[in-house]
C-alpha cells in the first residue's frame, strides 16, 4: 500500500508538471486599455504634495505581454511621480519591461508636487503624460492639475535645529506655533490677510497683546492638520467679510473628497482677555472646534452672518464668554453645535443651530455653568443671561437642547435661559424633564414650536434655508435683524417673521 501511494503522487506530479507552460511574454502591440483618458489631480498649493490618484491599465488580449517602457513624458524632470504595480522604477518616473498577464490589469498610482512657476502662466495648469511604449505602439494618458499660489505661514526654524513654539497660559507644554510678523521678508505685513491669494498656516499663528489681525473680505485661509489661530490676551481678531465676498477658514486639503470632512484642523481660539473681536460674513468648516472663545475682557463680541460646519467636536465653544450673535448657522458637530459653558452672557437672534451628526448623544445647543475638576468637585460660574430669540434649535436626536445648572453652589447666579419665539426639537420621552424648572418654557406654545418640521433644503449639504411649508415660517417677532444671512430683506407672514437665519423660500422641488 505504501509503494502504491508513492507511485500515485509521483505520477500526479509528473502529470501536473507536463501540463504547465512557462509564461512567455510577447512585446506589447499598443492595445492597452485605461480606466480613464486623463487623470485630473485636484488643485494643490505650490510645493505641497497632492493626494494619490489611481489609473488602472488593462491587458484584454489572450497573450502575456511585456511593455518596453512606461514613463512620464517629461522624464526625470517631471513634477509627477508614480508607482507601477508597486514598483518604483527609475526615480518613480521611468519603468522598463513591465510585464502584464493575459486578461489581467495593473495599478499606477500618481502624485504631484509642483511650484506655480512650473505651471502654464495663463491658466496655472501643470500637465504631463504617462507614455506607454513608443513608435506605432505608442499610447498615452494625460495628467492635469491646477497649481495654486499662496502665502505660507509657519514657525521659524533656528540655527540650532529647534523650531519656534508658543507658551500659552493653562497649557503645560509649548505649542508648535509662531507670532505673526509685521515685516516678514516674504509675506510682508502678516497682520493684514488679503484676498489676492490664499493663506496656508502650519502650526498655530498667534496674535499677541496690542496687535490686531485684520482679515479682508474674500480672504481664504487654509490650516494644516494640528494647526489653528490663537488670539492672545489684549490681541484682537477682526474678520469682516461681506455677503458677496465671504471669508473662509478651512483645511488645506483641496480635493473634493475632503470638502466636508470634519476635524482636518484644530480651531480659531480667542483666549481670555482678547478684546474687540468681530466676526461677520465668515464660513468656518471642517475643524475640531470651529470657534473656541474664552472669557472676554468684559465687552460683548459680535458674530454676524457666520456659518460653522462639520466640527468633529463643537462648532462654537464659549466658556464664560460674552457673545451677541445674529444670523448664525451651525450644523454638524460631534458633541454640540453651540456650547455656552461655564456661565457667561449670551444673546442670539435669528440663528439656526442644527445638529445631524450620526450619534445618539450630540445636541444642537448646550448651556451650563460649571465643570468637574480633577478632584471631582463642581466649580461653578455665573450665567448672567442666555437669550435665544427667533432661533431654530433642531437636529436628528429626540432632544437637541440641554441645560445643565450647578447643583452644589446655590450662591452661583443662574439666570434661566429664555427662548422667545423659537422652534426646538424636544421630545420629553419618559417625562425625564417634566419636573426640571429649567425647561418650564418648553410647553409654552405661544413662545415655542416644539418639534415640527423646519423644512430645511438639504441638511446633509449644510443648506439650512427653510421652505415654504416650514413650521418656522411666520412665527417670530421683530427682533431688529432686518436682513437674513443672504442679505434678503425679512418680510412678514400674517404680521410675523420667520425663525432662523434665512427668510423662507419656495424650493424648486415644491
Amino acid at each position: 500500500m505504501r509503494n502504491f501511494l508513492i507511485l500515485f503522487f509521483v505520477s500526479l506530479a509528473i502529470t501536473v508538471s507536463s501540463c504547465r507552460q512557462d509564461f512567455v511574454f510577447e512585446p506589447s502591440t499598443g492595445d492597452l486599455f485605461f480606466s480613464k483618458d486623463t487623470v485630473y489631480l485636484d488643485t494643490v498649493f505650490t510645493n505641497i504634495g497632492s493626494s494619490t490618484y489611481t489609473l488602472k491599465v488593462y491587458n484584454r488580449s489572450n497573450k502575456d505581454i511585456k511593455i518596453p517602457t512606461i514613463q512620464l513624458g517629461k522624464g526625470q524632470n517631471s513634477k509627477y511621480r508614480m508607482t507601477v504595480d508597486g514598483m518604483t522604477g527609475e526615480n518613480n518616473r521611468i519603468f522598463h519591461d513591465v510585464e502584464l498577464l493575459a486578461k489581467d490589469s495593473m495599478y499606477i498610482f500618481i502624485e504631484v508636487t509642483s511650484d506655480v512657476a512650473d505651471a502654464n502662466p495663463t491658466d496655472f495648469l501643470y500637465t504631463d503624460q504617462i507614455q506607454f511604449d513608443s513608435g506605432v505602439n505608442f499610447q498615452k494618458v494625460e495628467l492635469v492639475t491646477l497649481i495654486q499660489d499662496a502665502y505660507f505661514l509657519y514657525p521659524k526654524r533656528f540655527s540650532d535645529g529647534t523650531t519656534e513654539t508658543l507658551n500659552i497660559d493653562g497649557i503645560d507644554e509649548p505649542i508648535y506655533g509662531f507670532f505673526l510678523d509685521e515685516n516678514d521678508p516674504v509675506n510682508g505685513n502678516e497682520y493684514n490677510w488679503g484676498n489676492d491669494k490664499p493663506y496656508v498656516v502650519y502650526g498655530y499663528a498667534a496674535i499677541p497683546g496690542g496687535k490686531i489681525l485684520t482679515v479682508q473680505p474674500g480672504a481664504r485661509v487654509h490650516f494644516h492638520a494640528d494647526s489653528g489661530l490663537i488670539v492672545g490676551n489684549g490681541g484682537t481678531f477682526k474678520a469682516l467679510g461681506t455677503i458677496e465676498n465671504k471669508i473662509v477658514f478651512e483645511g488645506d486639503r483641496l480635493e473634493p473628497d475632503f470638502s466636508d470632512v470634519p476635524g482636518q484642523w484644530e480651531t480659531i481660539w480667542l483666549t481670555a482677555g482678547s478684546t474687540n473681536n468681530e466676526i461677520e460674513n465668515v464660513i468656518i468648516k471642517n475643524a475640531i472646534v470651529g470657534l473656541n472663545i474664552d472669557s472676554n475682557d468684559g465687552n460683548f463680541m459680535t458674530i454676524k452672518n457666520t456659518q460653522i460646519y462639520n466640527s468633529s467636536l463643537i462648532g462654537l465653544y464659549a466658556k464664560t464668554a460674552k457673545i451677541q450673535g445674529e444670523n448664525m448657522v451651525i450644523n454638524y458637530a460631534g458633541v454640540a453645535s453651540l456650547a455656552c459653558t461655564l456661565g457667561g452672557s449670551y444673546e442670539f437672534k435669528q440663528c439656526t443651530f442644527n445638529n445631524n451628526w450620526s450619534s445618539s448623544r450630540q445636541v444642537a445647543v448646550l448651556v451650563d455653568n460649571f465643570y468637574i475638576d480633577a478632584n471631582d468637585n463642581e466649580v461653578a460660574f455665573d450665567l448672567e443671561q442666555a437669550n435665544f430669540r427667533n432661533c431654530i434649535i433642531f437636529g436628528s436626536n429626540q432632544v437637541e437642547l440641554l441645560l445643565n445648572k450647578s447643583t452644589v453652589n446655590p450662591q452661583t447666579n443662574w439666570t434661566t435661559p429664555i427662548f422667545s419665539k423659537c422652534q426646538i426639537k424636544f421630545n420629553n420621552n419618559n417625562n425625564q424633564f417634566t419636573n426640571n424648572p429649567n425647561y418650564a418654557f418648553i410647553n409654552d406654545t405661544n413662545e415655542i414650536i416644539k418639534n415640527g418640521d423646519p423644512d430645511f433644503y438639504d441638511v446633509n449639504d449644510n443648506k439650512l434655508m427653510i421652505g415654504n411649508v416650514s413650521a418656522a415660517k411666520g412665527f417670530g417677532d421683530n427682533v431688529g435683524v432686518a436682513n437674513d444671512i443672504l442679505g434678503i430683506l425679512r418680510t412678514q407672514t400674517d404680521g410675523k417673521y420667520d425663525l432662523g437665519a434665512y427668510q423662507h423660500e419656495i424650493f424648486p422641488s415644491n
